[in-house]
């Protein structure tokens, strides 16, 4: 069985956000969850996409598509969907608009021919919240807004004052992994208008084994919504990660869906020694 390692959200090898990919074209099912859990703890990236084709027919979409954390099953990963629709499409297996079924629903990977990828995810509902006890001390540094994102992203959006304050984070972990939901999105706006981007953002989810995510696309469908109403236009560019590693993720906010533009290049083609 062939595992794939792609860098999503990036042009180039060794940026972007990696992702496992391990196709199953002759499966008409998933393996048991407890397998599935295994395999991605074993590659140890932050998640590992499972993909298998639908029966001829079936309404809405083409394949199924599960994504698993080193701990954990989640609800929805704009990086692994990306980077297996990459691997869809450079292996032949698939061609034009892939529709895929997964826990969130309906999800669609449209390519384009200068290789780019557009993925159409749901949007994720905005609520401010008070400031919980504890996060500015949790992130290191002071807070300005906060906002839950809903069921299927879970974080929390939180803004803070700059883009230099951002990139300087060094949160306290154990504390991050404290909080409510899933983990933190901390963002601001670009420091320099013309950048190539238009907000920053970086994403720490401790509590199911990543303790900071390089480029997160699920990140993404709340944060185009949140930049989109305070700079006043729909399509914008994002980049997350901090100088080590980062990724660009162009967002283009469509009412209840955001459309997540962004390139992936695979990296490793090997062989998975294991009965899937």
């Amino acid at each position: 069985m062939r595992i794939r390692f792609v860098d999503a959200f990036t042009p180039r090898p060794f940026g972007g956000n990696p992702a496992a990919v391990v196709l199953l074209p002759n499966a008409s099912a998933f393996p048991d969850d407890g397998t599935l859990q295994q395999i991605a703890a074993e590659v140890n990236l932050s998640e590992t996409a499972y993909a298998h084709p639908l029966p001829d027919g079936t309404p809405d979409a083409d394949w199924a598509l599960r994504w698993f954390t080193p701990t954990t099953e989640v609800d929805m990963c704009g990086h692994a969907t990306l980077a297996t629709a990459h691997v869809l499409h450079t292996t032949g297996t698939a061609t034009g608009t892939i529709r895929f079924a997964a826990r969130c629903g309906i999800l669609t990977a449209t390519s384009h021919d200068d290789g780019t990828i557009t993925l159409d995810f749901p949007t994720a509902p905005l609520t401010p919240i008070a400031l919980p006890d504890g996060l500015p001390e949790a992130i290191g540094a002071p807070v300005l807004s906060v906002h839950d994102t809903g069921p299927h992203v879970g974080d929390l959006v939180v803004e803070v004052a700059d883009e230099k304050t951002v990139l300087a984070l060094d949160p306290d972990l154990p504390a991050v992994a404290r909080l409510s939901g899933r983990g933190v999105i901390v963002t601001a706006a670009a420091a320099e208008p013309g950048s190539g981007y238009d907000f920053v953002s970086r994403c720490f989810f401790p509590k199911v084994g990543i303790d900071e995510d390089p480029v997160t696309g699920s990140a993404h469908t709340a944060l185009a919504p949140f930049w989109s109403a305070r700079l006043g236009r729909t399509e914008l560019t994002g980049r997350q990660g901090s100088t080590a590693r980062s990724g660009l993720v162009g967002t283009a906010l469509r009412g209840e869906r955001t459309l997540l533009t962004g390139s992936a290049v695979t990296v490793i083609d090997g062989e998975l020694l294991t009965t899937l």
